[in-house]
């Protein structure tokens, strides 16, 4: 199955199908959240409103982690799509407004550091190097190539990355600065990652981050390039094979989606959500992402069959976390 394009905020799938069944018969299942998870959730709800033949409709936003997991605390949304944990923050808005969840791993994904295809000479950069390209004490400061190796030309680094209410930014600023949500201001930011494919694609000075599925969608169009393990001091490359092995480090990350434990009171919400998990490794790999191994969707639906509710996270942002250390956690629920 091929994904895409996003071409609207919010897109309601299977539209055409649903034109013939009467508004009250059609059960709606509201979701938004990351761009990032969108793809598996996107393609996830095809299947579901197929199986369902037009007797539900399921809506999916892209307002960012960060931006799903405001709507979901407040009661808005049925499922939020996440690119990280939630946070202590967003756990006391959800307590106040009363919205239990259960937290679900879906897959697996890398973070790409991306160039213009025209760009010849980066084929690997350091944390160090992107650190101190991002860190907010460098906004306003027009850094050239040359300045991290006199052999790359003198030319303007044009930046691009995830907004600010995006769980990619979050686990970037983290991972690279070395705080969540520290970053420079003065970027083209997007919480849609195919608006920032389209600028790297434009720009031949272009540095650019965002998940690595939209990499794999656009091949030739742009380049991700290599960062070096700081660990072992190899440049590494994303893909598939160096994320699942956790060679990719430290830009590999779990994907999640949370679920309103009132929602799942309406039949249709539990069917999805069930069918989510039943699903979700097929279409994980169909369009670009790793599936948890067999173990942790088994894992992850005894645990919502079981309705365990809350994370296995403690409301701070982590980074380097491998899908071993994940079925760990997952494990102890």
């Amino acid at each position: 199955m091929k994904r895409r394009m996003l071409k609207t905020a919010v897109l309601s799938m299977g539209a055409i199908a649903l034109m013939s069944v009467p508004a009250k018969a059609q059960q709606i299942i509201k979701i938004d959240g990351s761009s990032t998870v969108f793809p598996v959730t996107e393609g996830v709800a095809e299947e579901f409103q197929k199986a369902k033949k037009g007797t539900a409709k399921v809506t999916v936003g892209i307002s960012g982690t960060g931006g799903g997991f405001k709507k979901f605390c407040r009661g808005e949304t049925d499922i939020s799509n996440a690119s990280r944990p939630i946070l202590a923050k967003e756990m006391e808005e959800c307590r106040k407004n009363g919205v239990e969840y259960i937290e679900l791993p879906v897959a697996y994904d890398g973070l790409a550091v991306v160039v213009n295809p025209r760009n010849n000479w980066a084929t690997c950069m350091t944390v160090e190097q992107l650190r101190e390209i991002w860190k907010p004490e460098s906004q306003g400061k027009k850094f050239m190539w040359s300045d991290f190796d006199p052999k790359w030309p003198k030319e303007e680094i044009k930046l691009c990355g995830a907004g600010s209410d995006s769980g990619t930014f979050d686990y970037f600023t983290e991972a690279i600065v070395g705080k969540a949500k520290s970053s420079r201001g003065d970027y083209t930011a997007s919480e849609d990652d195919n608006v920032l494919v389209q600028f790297a694609q434009r720009n031949r000075g272009a540095l650019c981050y965002f998940g690595l599925a939209y990499v794999e969608e656009n091949k030739g169009k742009i380049k991700a390039i290599a960062i070096q393990n700081p660990k072992t001091g190899k440049c590494v490359a994303p893909n598939l094979e160096t994320v699942k092995s956790g060679e990719y480090q430290p830009l590999s990350r779990p994907l999640f989606i949370y679920v309103n434990v009132k929602s799942l009171e309406r039949p249709e919400v539990k069917e999805f959500v069930e069918f989510y998990l039943k699903d979700a490794a097929k279409i994980s790999r169909q369009v670009g992402y790793i599936p948890l191994p067999d173990k942790a969707y088994q894992m992850a639906m005894e645990r919502y069959k079981k309705g365990v509710k809350g994370t296995v996270f403690g409301g701070e942002p982590e980074v380097g976390l491998k899908i071993e250390d994940l079925l760990r956690r997952e494990a102890k629920q």
